[in-house]
């Protein structure tokens, strides 16, 4: 077998739906979709072993309900990535992110993963702009997808990943990232300025840029004297 998915959010308590030892048996596996608390450090170092063929893809699904009844301490660390993509050179990672807190994605997010494409969708808790900042630093050479989703129901507006920040972490992130070719946010803010700014910054090599109009802010000076829908303006300074 080369392609292995098990995602199940409804498995209760501490189930899991294979083992490191289960795995093992798995020697021509180069496809692997796992819950992402189900992903062990041990795991991680029998798919390192020169018995396994090269694994080129891994999507990990990180959902709050899992990890709130089964826990992060067993994760691989930075060191077993390390030995990972040490046997697996073209290894890329994919990460689905649902309602996870900054602090634990702070923690799940290690330096040597290849990560290539991730997607946060909240509906309670926001990415904050940490997490986007530290995205854009260590995945710089991988990271080609970039999905920022909020459905959280808030009056006060959408959040602001640029607040108390002389950087917007989207503008860096377009910046760092090189071979970013999309960027997709919803219900975040994104300052009219920054969106120019970004589009600027990666040109014809960003193949998708998608924000929606209601997420978009301008300044107030950007307002002033305009005799046509702002939107309108800003398409056409792009």
């Amino acid at each position: 077998m080369e392609h292995l998915s098990l995602l199940d959010n409804h498995i209760p308590g501490n189930t899991t739906l294979i083992t490191a030892v289960e795995l093992e048996r798995f020697v021509g596996l180069r496809s692997l979709a796992l819950d992402f608390c189900d992903f062990t450090a041990e795991m991680a170092r029998v798919l390192a072993d020169n018995n396994h063929v090269p694994l080129y893809r891994l999507s990990l699904l990180v959902h709050n309900i899992s990890v709130m009844h089964k826990s992060l301490e067993n994760m691989p660390e930075d060191e077993d990535w390390k030995a990972l993509t040490r046997n697996s050179t073209n290894l890329r990672v994919y990460i689905m992110a649902f309602d996870i807190k900054s602090d634990d994605m702070l923690r799940i997010l290690k330096p040597s993963i290849p990560l290539e494409r991730i997607h946060f969708d909240s509906y309670i808790t926001c990415v904050s702009g940490a997490v986007v900042d530290l995205i854009s630093r260590q995945y710089d050479k991988f990271l080609t997808h970039f999905i920022l989703m909020n459905d959280v129901i808030d009056t006060s507006g959408f959040p602001d990943l640029s607040d108390n920040r002389t950087e917007d972490p989207l503008v860096l992130l377009a910046w760092r990232c090189t071979r970013l070719s999309l960027l997709a946010v919803h219900g975040y803010t994104v300052w009219a300025h920054n969106l120019i700014a970004i589009a600027r910054l990666r040109g014809s090599d960003l193949k998708v840029l998608e924000v929606t109009e209601e997420s978009i802010d301008f300044d107030q000076g950007e307002l002033a004297d305009q005799d046509v829908d702002p939107v309108h303006n800003l398409i056409e300074q792009y």
